[in-house]
Formats: C-alpha cells, structure tokens, sequence
C-alpha cells in the first residue's frame, strides 16, 4: 500500500495571472523550470481538459497523466496514470502503479496586479524530501521568468 504524501507550495509573484498562466503552460518558459527537476525536461500537450499530458526528460523516460482540470488563468490538474520508459509507455508495472493516482495542482489567484500561485503535488512519502527541493527550485526559476 502507497503512502501519499503532498508537498503544498505558495508563491507570490509581481506578475499578472495571464503571465503566470504563460510560464505554467508554454513550452518556452517550462523547460527552464522543469529541467530543475530533471535536466532537460519537458511536457508534450496539447493543454485541453481531458488530453493526455506526458513529462519526459532528456533520456525519453517520464511520467504520463491527464489534465482532469484545465480553467485557464485559475486552475490545472493533471491525475498520473502510468510511466514512459525509453519511449514505451508503461500502465501495468509495479513503477506504473506507484505513480497512479497521484495528482499536482496549480492554482492561480490575482490582486491588484499581483498573483498568488498555489502548488500541490502528491507523491509516495519517500519521494518528498528529494523533490521538495526540486520544487523550490522550479519555484524560483518560475518567479524569475514570470516577473522579467
């Protein structure tokens, strides 16, 4: 049995929301903060509720999920399925199944000019010092893109 566990990150940013949503979705900007996590990585989508959303790094491997939530400019969520290895996709495997289930989530709040984004991302609990730290990480790359 999984144990999950959520990393829960808040972020103020100088920065309108529409900008914001830019950095959380263009490929230009999210291969800057992704590759805090694995060097080189990035996401194939077409950003539509319902679409398949695959994460891969530099070597073809990644993680494969669903964008269940998509409200532009307040809220993705993507729900993982299964895994990429070496371009094979990978549904049934006990690595599969550890992913499956787990979700992150992007919320987005504006103020006077100003965004608020709220970060949540499930993961097995021995996963959560390591990627803890990638996610500060990303975080600051993501402020620096979305505040230049």
């Amino acid at each position: 049995m999984k144990t999950v566990e959520s990393i829960k990150k808040t972020l103020d940013l100088k920065a309108p929301k529409e900008k914001v949503w830019e950095v959380l979705t263009k490929d230009e900007y999210t291969r800057q903060w992704y590759s805090e996590f694995s060097e080189g990585s990035y996401a194939m989508s077409e950003w539509k509720e319902g679409d398949k959303i695959t994460f891969l790094d530099k070597s073809g491997s990644g993680i494969i999920g669903v964008i269940s939530t998509l409200k532009p400019y307040e809220k993705i969520e993507f729900s993982y399925n299964g895994v990429l290895n070496k371009g094979t996709e990978d549904f049934e495997s006990e690595e599969a199944v550890a992913v499956k289930g787990f979700r992150e989530t992007y919320w987005l709040e504006e103020k006077n000019g100003e965004t608020t984004l709220y970060v949540e991302s499930e993961m097995n609990e021995e996963y959560v010092q390591m990627m803890g730290d990638s996610w500060d990480k990303a975080l600051k790359v993501l402020k620096d893109l979305a505040e230049k």
